[in-house]
């Protein structure tokens, strides 16, 4: 009979009985090449939007030029009071000094401050009436609103408004003084 043969050792089995090393994977070069070209998509996408939804350089460009060259549309501030007021409503006597000026387009400068000048005495009235109307927490109000607003109604009336568009001439009234101090000194 014959002799038993003896097998061949696994070509993969350990050598000397320890343990087998893991196989070493490798890195998944397809799958980084396919999320890094999304993202290359993505971005080429996104600047693509972005640069066919922004404004063109020749109409920032006419935009700004045309602001620029319309001095008759821009402002000028033309000053109408700057007089004391006195106010009793809170039971003391205030002298409240005021100044008051209104922002005007420049093409109509010359036809309000002429308004302003021939009819001074009637615009002191009427903000002196308007002081002493006013309670003190009004004439306290931190942004001027009630003072604000009663004064522009009262300047758009007095000055009135342009003829050919019929927008009122005053524009804004700024009062950047609006200081009270009691009587009783």
């Amino acid at each position: 009979m014959s002799a038993p043969k003896k097998e061949a050792p696994a070509k993969d089995a350990p050598k000397d009985g320890a343990a087998a090393e893991a196989p070493k994977k490798k890195l998944p070069i397809k799958t980084i090449a396919l999320v890094a070209g999304i993202m290359v998509a993505e971005a080429v996408v996104v600047v693509a939007v972005f640069s066919a939804l922004s404004p063109k350089q020749s109409q920032a460009n006419a935009g700004h030029a045309e602001v620029e060259s319309s001095d008759a549309e821009m402002t000028k501030e033309v000053q109408v009071v700057e007089e004391k007021f006195q106010n009793n409503k809170s039971g003391r006597a205030f002298i409240w000094d005021l100044i008051v000026t209104v922002q005007i387009k420049n093409k109509h400068a010359e036809q309000v401050e002429a308004l302003v000048k021939a009819r001074a005495a009637e615009i002191k009235q009427e903000i002196g009436r308007i002081v002493a109307n006013a309670d003190d927490s009004q004439l306290k109000e931190p942004n001027r609103e009630t003072l604000l607003r009663q004064t522009t109604a009262l300047l758009i009336k007095i000055i009135g408004t342009d003829e050919k568009s019929n927008e009122p001439l005053v524009q804004k009234v700024i009062i950047p003084r609006c200081r009270g101090f009691p009587a009783e000194f």
